[in-house]
């Protein structure tokens, strides 16, 4: 690797684990709670310790100015959910478009076992070939999804973060099998960092006992979207996230540290 590869790893990590808060919602979803003021959203989570933001491409401009030093990673594919299928990745962004935006990375989104998984194998492969050229990282966000696929499936999970490593991505995010028991296997799957992704939004207890599970099981941090951004207290939740991930809180501690207020 380069050493200009190496520097924006460490733009998006510390000490090799990562807090990710992708906020690409917009194009899926549209401007959802949190996402209407991106601005202060992003002042906010960077300030309770985001390792970085993921945005797509257009949003670079409102990124920049409130990243208080986090990295910046830019999405390169998305669907909608009014679409007619949002496992339907489309590529939306290409290297240099991402180097021109800022970006200290890159990200693709896989759906392994769906129907359009031949065409994101086909996508991603390309992208990392590009990417590395560039000395840019490529976080792979590989799912399994599909027709008669668990989604929390240990196997089919590890498969889809071996997928990632075998295409070249140097980062990979999935879903969380539920403990950190059976996330060890998806763990030990890749030599890839795995960072688990957040899903819809929980409560507080359990969206810190699922980033507490996953670093247990050995995983290397999160990215997590609404669990985060959608909170009435971004700054907080980022707090105690980050707690957990870079100095090894237990959820308790957590939630001490960042001041949450959890109900009875």
């Amino acid at each position: 690797m380069t050493a200009g590869f190496d520097a924006r790893l460490d733009r998006i990590s510390t000490g090799e684990k990562y807090l990710i808060v992708p906020m690409d919602h917009g194009i899926t979803m549209g401007a959802v709670k949190g996402l209407k003021d991106i601005e202060g959203t992003i002042d906010a989570v960077t300030r309770g310790g985001a390792d970085c933001v993921l945005t797509q491409k257009g949003i670079a401009s409102r990124v920049h100015p409130n990243t208080n030093g986090a990295g910046y990673v830019v999405h390169v594919n998305g669907s909608t959910t009014i679409g007619p299928d949002e496992n339907d990745k489309r590529v939306t962004c290409t290297i240099e478009e991402a180097i021109r935006a800022g970006a200290d990375a890159v990200s693709f989104h896989i759906n392994v076992g769906s129907d359009y998984e031949p065409e994101q194998i086909e996508g991603l492969a390309e992208l990392s070939g590009k990417a590395e050229r560039f000395g840019i990282p490529v976080l792979a966000m590989a799912y399994a999804r599909g027709p008669g696929i668990d989604s929390a499936d240990p196997e089919a999970l590890g498969h889809a973060v071996r997928l990632a490593e075998e295409l070249g991505a140097d980062v990979v995010k999935t879903g969380y099998s539920g403990d950190a028991e059976s996330f060890q296997h998806v763990i030990e799957s890749t030599r890839l960092p795995v960072v688990i992704a957040g899903g819809a939004r929980g409560t507080d207890e359990d969206t810190l006992e699922k980033v507490r599970g996953a670093v247990d099981a050995g995983g290397a941090g999160i990215s997590m979207g609404r669990s985060i951004f959608q909170h009435d207290d971004p700054e907080a939740i980022t707090r105690a996230v980050s707690t957990i991930i870079h100095e090894g809180a237990s959820v308790d501690e957590a939630i001490e540290e960042a001041g949450l207020v959890i109900e009875a």
